[in-house]
């Protein structure tokens, strides 16, 4: 069953040996290999634990809701380590990772909304690692950030397994192709309501 094809890959915006490699080395080791990429990605990896995730439910869609769970303990658990890493760093180490322009934005995000900016980005593609470490740097409450972590992340990887349980690999092409496109309006949707809220507590 070929899970990734190079169009795939392209769109995902990932680079084709980074991801076949990462798929190979983690893949076979099956829950412990997804666990593992969930973890660091949340602070050091570019590989998304989606790539393991989305083959591990197409072989064994019983397990798919485990699955998700294992997802959502690892990138959870790497969150808090990329934490305490722009903890321990500072800004030194993030404009080390990062260029200073998405920086720059992320603190803005912090400013605006901050717990929901984590929230947000634990369920869209937009880099977790950048707001974990941010997270620390601007020493975000742990429990707020532990909280949003659990929810995104949960949010982002049970929806994925439960889809692909559901419907299988006929929905693998649009996952693939509209993922991006459907989180970005749900990551809006969200801005949104935290938007409403704080405008209906100032009234």
């Amino acid at each position: 069953m070929v899970i990734f094809c190079k169009a795939d890959i392209a769109s995902m915006g990932i680079a084709e040996d980074l991801l076949e490699w990462s798929m190979n080395l983690f893949l076979p080791l099956g829950e412990t290999g997804l666990f593992v990429i969930a973890f660091i990605e949340s602070s050091v990896f570019p590989i998304p634990p989606d790539v393991v995730l989305i083959p591990l439910v197409l072989f064994r869609s019983s397990l798919g809701l485990y699955y998700a769970s294992i997802s959502t303990a690892g990138s959870v658990l790497g969150g808090i380590a990329g934490y305490y890493i722009g903890l321990k760093g500072g800004r030194p180490l993030a404009m080390r990772l990062f260029s200073e322009g998405k920086v720059k934005r992320v603190e803005g995000y912090f400013e605006r909304y901050g717990a929901w900016a984590v929230l947000i980005a634990a369920f869209t593609p937009i880099p977790y690692k950048v707001f974990t470490i941010a997270s620390g740097i601007v020493r975000l409450d742990l429990k707020r950030f532990i909280l949003a972590s659990v929810i995104g992340r949960s949010a982002r990887f049970f929806a994925e397994a439960i889809v692909i349980m559901v419907w299988g690999e006929q929905i693998l092409e649009f996952l693939l192709q509209y993922f991006e496109i459907v989180t970005l309006i749900i990551a809006v949707a969200i801005v949104g309501a935290v938007v409403v809220r704080r405008k209906m507590r100032r009234v």
